[in-house]
């Protein structure tokens, strides 16, 4: 016969035997409060890719502005644009030691007399800007060679105020990164003077017949007044706006050359 044993209790009396676990209790239930929802992951996933690309752009934008200090740009998106539309392009590099001064001093007269002052951004022009903007009724450019430069080199027309925020990163670089000089030379060799026209070679002699070595003081200041609208004004023959316009400019060219504001590309004059 075998014998039962049965567990006492402190008491003496016999204890309550444990009940057997309910069914299913072996297996924990999910913790659905634990998991983040969607829209967290979705966030996360967002930041992190956005923050990789802004990373991937500062590092390519920078490696780029460094090439382009040594190496000569390549056919610019303005002139992508124009050539997709159309227009015969013209374009012919050259040093800046090959283009005239007059040109440097006329394009700093009729663009951006405080060149070689500033960083990049003229902010004495930019506050005259704006305080004449009630008189005017618009809101007048007050772009300095930088940043056109930037605008031409890397980016294009158009774009609104997303464009210029990239245009003003690009300024920052070029200024940190090019000698006024080089500014100045891959300015001159990008700048558009209408008619699928681009840099200084090919709109001397497209328009007057001389190398950009050649150009007299007043060639230069009638390519420089046309700058800021290259399509819409003419220099063969200037209209009546343009040659008074051209004449202000070579007015302030002996100015430049006095007071030495051309003298970051063009060096002291020679005694």
């Amino acid at each position: 016969m075998q014998d039962q044993t049965r567990e006492q209790s402190p008491g003496g009396g016999a204890s309550a035997s444990p009940s057997p676990p309910a069914r299913g209790m072996g297996v924990p239930a999910p913790n659905w409060r634990g998991r983040a929802p969607i829209w967290r992951i979705f966030l996360v996933f967002m930041i992190k890719w956005t923050a990789a690309i802004v990373l991937l752009f500062i590092i390519a934008s920078v490696v780029l502005v460094i090439a382009y200090r040594w190496i000569n740009p390549p056919p610019t998106w303005n002139m992508a644009g124009a050539a997709l539309s159309g227009v015969d392009v013209r374009r012919e590099w050259t040093s800046i030691e090959n283009i005239s001064p007059q040109l440097v001093r006329a394009v700093i007269s009729a663009e951006d007399s405080r060149f070689c002052e500033h960083d990049g951004f003229d902010m004495e022009e930019i506050r005259r800007a704006i305080a004449e903007q009630d008189d005017r009724g618009y809101l007048r450019g007050a772009s300095t060679i930088s940043q056109q430069t930037a605008k031409n080199a890397f980016l294009f027309n158009g774009g609104g105020l997303v464009r210029k925020g990239f245009e003003a990163w690009f300024t920052l670089l070029i200024e940190q990164m090019w000698p006024k000089k080089r500014i100045m030379e891959i300015y001159l060799n990008v700048a558009e003077w209408g008619d699928g026209i681009y840099g200084a070679e090919a709109a001397a002699r497209l328009r007057f017949e001389v190398k950009s070595s050649d150009l007299s003081r007043r060639q230069a200041a009638l390519l420089a007044a046309v700058l800021p609208s290259p399509n819409k004004w003419r220099v063969d023959p200037p209209g009546r706006y343009v040659s008074r316009r051209a004449g202000q400019i070579e007015a302030r060219m002996g100015i430049v050359r006095r007071d030495g504001l051309a003298d970051c590309v063009l060096g002291p004059p020679k005694s």
